[in-house]
């Protein structure tokens, strides 16, 4: 039970509640509001608030002498759990896992009462959509007073090879009792064909309300490794065992692997050199919010392993533990992040320092230093099984928030030409650490606090690397706090990787933030001692459009809102699939960033010009419909050496990739209605086309659900696409369509991914955008069930799950 307000009376066991909404959790309540001008674009244009929930359950007389264990995977932001009427805890920070023992709480007489206040009133506190509530999973635990304690296991692998892995488990046993207890431990180690190894600790000891750490270990001979292609998990099930009888159980799931990073030549995995070619998520998607089903998920994620994507960073906070399963289950490595801000706040609607002083947008520098350390230290212990998570970062622009980094830099003078996304320092290295040695320190000093949380993270994980992403990289390698640091991120700095290496040599440095452009891979690609990048980012993400209205999102990613693909998706399936690869777009040439000279070649009209652009695609079209004989460009990405061009069949030549230093590939055409294509040559069977569309008559219905088949509480993407009497694509015209749900189905939400478009997503209607559109559904309950997708003048379609 739900409901939006703040009375502490919600607490109350006699409360009645039966007014209050039902809902499933997770929970986002913020996405659920209608979109309005009247709230911040930092977060979207849509509210916080406060909201309590509320739910009763029974202890059995069976559990009396059991504990119970309340586990929260997040909940934004500022929570207090009550149970029964007693306040037991909570968490500030809305990213950060915990777990709170009610045991003490509980009664079996009567049922019990769990009420968790969520205080999201300062709706501003992160510089992007957050959402609101219990977004996240939620689990009770019940366990023996002996047992092993929520992340209590951690498996290591130290010198893996194809032959062996020497695997060890560190098991943490709590002791509740008040007396001493005898037991045998015992861990099985399962891989995927069934092999078993058994880890055995006997006659162990175990004061009475004490804790204490044990480590098995064990050789696995020929081990299936974990890795990007193949992501073997192996299963270890650890059992206390008392008098023959097991008493607790624990489950851990976790991957063999080996990772290298080096200054002169970048990662390597299981001994072999791989570029990252990672992306930066934010955790929301789209129109479920921050509360986002695996499914969804997994099929964004799909989606980017399609083009290449072998990395995801978790931009800029620790990501739910579902996410970080399917990256292990996927194929993911993963950069752990854990704060955006440190001891100074952020401007959480202008990025960079704070220029705000409102209450609403206070964030987590206000408690920071209170809460830091449990918030680093939990995060990591939760995810330190993951074999996807090759190492923990620390922060996220962070200098921008202390005094000296700035002015010491020296881009940022009156006098200075050029900007530092594109130009190496224009002072020297000495004069970058005269400027910041000589200037005041302020009340924090960012190199101390990066060693703190450093050492923090050693203090639960030693066997991966720490690192941050560095936005003012020329000032952070002098001021010491690259010092904390073992391996370098720079943030939109291509341009001084020969700088940082030449000058400060023995750490390896990768791009951690770099935009969706081939100008930032053409630099990574060059240098074997780059290790690689995360790109900003694979999908727009909701909020960072503060004063943008009616723009919601931010438009940097390969992936719109709604999970599908734009253009730059397809410069980087270019760039980073072995798959032959051929994409094409067209815009009439006085709108193109190209135009065609007196030879007839299609030129930039600013020369050199792609070297520069940043986060935002051209303006291109992905139909062939313009006025006759219209003056247009079009555009070809692929991975193949050369390609050929033909409209209506005739060729219009071959480009190479050879000749076109941008890897666009570029023809002058005057349009004629019909079909273009565009196929690889040689060996490179790849090909795609657009044909002239009329007017839309069809509607297209494909669904992810294999064989329709959807049981109860599975969700369902369905995919729109208009379609003229031919069957092509209608890509540029809209119709206003409508969706008609049987009643066993429940509309999660509608999108088109298109960023302008300021209609709810909780509405069973909406304008298609590249006449497409999405709709997520859940089953309610099983058996047959419809969706049916109607619009004025055009074919209604329907699609039927669960047909016999």
């Amino acid at each position: 039970m739900f409901i939006e307000g703040d009375d502490v009376r919600y607490s109350n066991n006699g409360y009645d509640d039966s007014h209050w909404q039902t809902v499933d959790l997770p929970h986002d309540w913020s996405i659920k509001a209608g979109f309005d001008q009247a709230y911040d674009g930092a977060t979207a244009y849509l509210p916080g608030g406060v909201g309590w929930y509320r739910k009763t359950f029974d202890v059995q007389q069976s559990q009396r002498d059991k504990l119970f264990y309340l586990y929260f995977d997040g909940v934004y932001a500022n929570s207090e759990v009550w149970v029964n009427g007693k306040k037991l805890g909570g968490r500030i920070n809305g990213y950060s896992p915990f777990y709170i023992d009610i045991t003490n709480a509980l009664t079996v007489e009567k049922p019990n009462l769990i009420a968790v206040k969520v205080d999201h009133s300062r709706y501003i506190d992160s510089r992007w959509y957050t959402g609101s509530g219990i977004y996240r999973n939620v689990e009770l635990r019940v366990t023996d007073p002996l047992n092993i304690p929520i992340w209590g296991t951690f498996v290591t692998t130290d010198k893996v090879s194809k032959d062996k892995a020497d695997v060890s488990i560190e098991v943490e046993i709590d002791n509740r009792y008040s007396h001493i207890k005898q037991l045998e431990l015992l861990t099985r180690i399962t891989d995927a064909k069934g092999n078993q190894y058994r880890l055995v600790n006997k006659n162990i000891s175990i004061d009475a309300n004490s804790s204490d750490r044990f480590l098995q270990s064990t050789t696995i001979e020929n081990p299936i490794l974990w890795d990007i292609d193949s992501p073997h998990l192996y299963q270890a099930e650890t059992e206390l065992i008392v008098d023959g009888k097991t008493i607790a159980s624990y489950h851990t799931r976790f991957g063999i692997r080996s990772f290298h990073f080096d200054s002169e030549h970048g990662f390597s995995l299981n001994g072999r050199s791989l570029k990252i070619k990672g992306v930066n998520l934010h955790h929301d998607a789209g129109l479920v919010g921050t509360a986002v089903p695996k499914k969804v998920w997994y099929r964004r994620l799909q989606r980017l392993k399609d083009a290449g994507v072998n990395a995801i960073r978790t931009a800029h906070n620790p990501a739910s533990s579902e996410f970080l399963d399917l990256c292990d289950e996927m194929g993911f490595l993963v950069q752990a992040e854990i704060f955006d801000e440190w001891d100074n706040p952020k401007d959480k609607r202008l990025n960079q320092w704070e220029r705000h002083s409102d209450d609403i947008s206070r964030g987590y520098a206000e408690v920071f230093q209170l809460e830091a350390q449990a918030d680093l230290k939990d995060a990591i212990l939760r995810d330190r099984n993951h074999p996807s998570i090759i190492m923990w970062s620390i922060g996220n622009e962070i200098e921008w928030t202390y005094p000296r980094y700035k002015a010491a830099t020296g881009y940022f003078d009156m006098n200075a030409k050029g900007n530092y996304f594109y130009n190496p320092p224009f002072i020297s290295p000495e004069a970058i650490n005269k400027r910041f040695h000589d200037s005041e320190e302020g009340k924090y000093v960012l190199a101390k606090t990066a060693n703190k949380l450093s050492r923090w993270v050693k203090e639960v994980d030693t066997t991966r690397p720490v690192t941050a992403n560095l936005i003012l990289p020329s000032v952070s390698h002098i001021s010491g706090y690259t010092d904390a640091l073992d391996v370098i991120g720079y943030s939109y700095r291509r341009v001084i990787y020969d700088y940082g290496h030449r000058l400060f040599p023995g750490k390896p440095i990768m791009g951690s933030e770099n935009v969706v452009q081939w100008h930032e891979w053409k630099a990574i690609e060059e240098r074997d001692f780059i290790a690689g990048t995360f790109l900003w980012t694979g999908i727009d993400y909701l909020g960072e459009a503060h004063n943008a209205w009616p723009r919601k999102s931010t438009e940097s990613g390969m992936l719109d809102t709604a999970g599908f693909t734009k253009p730059s998706y397809h410069m980087i399936k270019s760039l980073w699939s072995d798959k032959p690869h051929v994409y094409i777009s067209s815009q009439v040439e006085e709108k193109s960033l190209y135009r065609s000279n007196a030879d007839g070649d299609v030129v930039e009209r600013e020369p050199g010009a792609w070297q520069q652009r940043v986060w935002i695609w051209q303006d291109v079209n992905r139909h062939w419909n313009y006025p006759n004989q219209a003056p247009v460009i079009v555009e070809v990405l692929s991975n193949c050496d050369s390609v050929e061009l033909f409209v209506n069949k005739v060729s219009l030549g071959i480009q190479k990739q050879s000749d076109n230093p941008d890897r666009i590939l570029k023809w002058f055409t005057p349009f004629e209605a019909g079909t273009i294509e565009a196929k690889g040559v040689g060996a490179c069977q790849a090909s795609d086309s657009i044909t002239t569309s009329n007017n839309a008559n069809q509607i297209q219905l494909s669904a992810d659900t294999h064989g329709l088949s959807l049981v109860k509480d599975e969700i369902a993407h369905i995919e729109v696409q208009l379609l003229d009497s031919q069957s092509n694509p209608v890509r540029h015209q809209e119709h206003r369509i409508e969706f008609v749900v049987s009643s066993n189905l429940e509309i999660i939400g509608v999108d088109n991914g298109n960023s302008a478009t300021m209609e709810t997503y909780h509405s069973n209607q909406l304008t298609t955008h590249l006449g497409r559109a999405l709709l997520i559904v859940r089953a309610k309950e099983g058996g047959i069930s419809s969706v049916a997708v109607k619009a004025q003048g055009i074919q209604s379609n329907e699609i039927t799950f669960n047909r016999q």
